[in-house]
């Protein structure tokens, strides 16, 4: 892998990380299209991913030792119900993570052909969020914006959207929208509650990635150049995703992702 398609790679991975259009989805096109060589190329989503991770918690630094101090009270005030809701949200996809990774694995074979299916379901999925919500019982809201109910729901979002081309944010975003969480609280509950599970997933990842010849990899300086990539990218797509799911519809997104399905459908062999 040459430092240049590191770098472009590390761009796309850190803009579609926070964007509901599938970063996974997207390193796979972008992987094809530069013809690098898939062999190794572990190494490289586990360095880009821990990337925009880091981006994550700059971006949410304040809310996260905001969290962290008010748990540490050990006490029933709004961090600790707040904490107690993103620990929910993570059981679906742990469990996934632990117990089916490999049959998921299988399942969702490494193909072009799979990525599409998957956009059009995430756009499937973002178009109806805009026009579909279930509302909460009038004079009745949950404690921080979101129910344990909701929390779980998101979660189970979280956890289909392990397959490449369903979007993690996308998905949670939606389905947390769907189920009557406001635009106003569900971007935040969104981005925080992946950070667990995506270090957990690379976690998981580094045996096999140190398993991987040297030869096979991808470099030093390529994945220093991608790592540099996600980590500035991802900061600029955090901000701006945030204020794009308070204001902005998801619909734009929707005809995007069914539009790169289309392309690959097309031209992909």
């Amino acid at each position: 892998m040459e430092w240049w398609e590191a770098l472009l790679m590390g761009i796309l991975q850190g803009l579609t990380e926070f964007l509901p259009v599938s970063s996974s989805g997207h390193l796979m096109i972008a992987r094809d299209l530069l013809g690098v060589n898939p062999e190794g190329f572990l190494d490289f989503t586990v360095t880009v991913h821990f990337a925009t991770v880091l981006s994550t918690i700059i971006i949410f630094r304040k809310q996260i030792w905001d969290i962290l101090k008010g748990v540490l009270k050990f006490k029933n005030n709004d961090q600790m119900d707040y904490f107690l809701k993103l620990c929910v949200s993570m059981v679906p996809v742990a469990v996934v993570g632990l117990f089916f990774k490999d049959k998921v694995e299988a399942v969702f074979a490494d193909s072009l052909l799979t990525v599409a299916i998957c956009l059009l379901v995430t756009a499937a999925l973002l178009c109806f969020s805009d026009f579909f919500s279930f509302k909460p019982r009038e004079g009745k809201s949950a404690r921080n914006g979101i129910s344990y109910l909701q929390a779980i729901i998101v979660g189970l979002g979280q956890a289909i959207a392990v397959a490449p081309g369903l979007s993690r944010s996308g998905t949670t975003i939606a389905t947390g929208l769907i189920s009557g969480v406001k635009r106003e609280n569900m971007a935040q509950f969104s981005f925080l509650m992946v950070l667990v599970p995506i270090i957990g997933e690379q976690i998981l990842s580094l045996p096999d990635m140190f398993s991987a010849t040297a030869a096979s990899g991808p470099g030093a300086l390529a994945l220093v150049c991608g790592f540099v990539g996600a980590f500035v990218s991802g900061l600029l797509a955090c901000s701006i995703m945030v204020a794009l799911v308070r204001k902005a519809r998801l619909s734009w997104f929707a005809l995007y992702c069914a539009l790169v399905a289309a392309a690959i459908f097309i031209f992909a062999r």
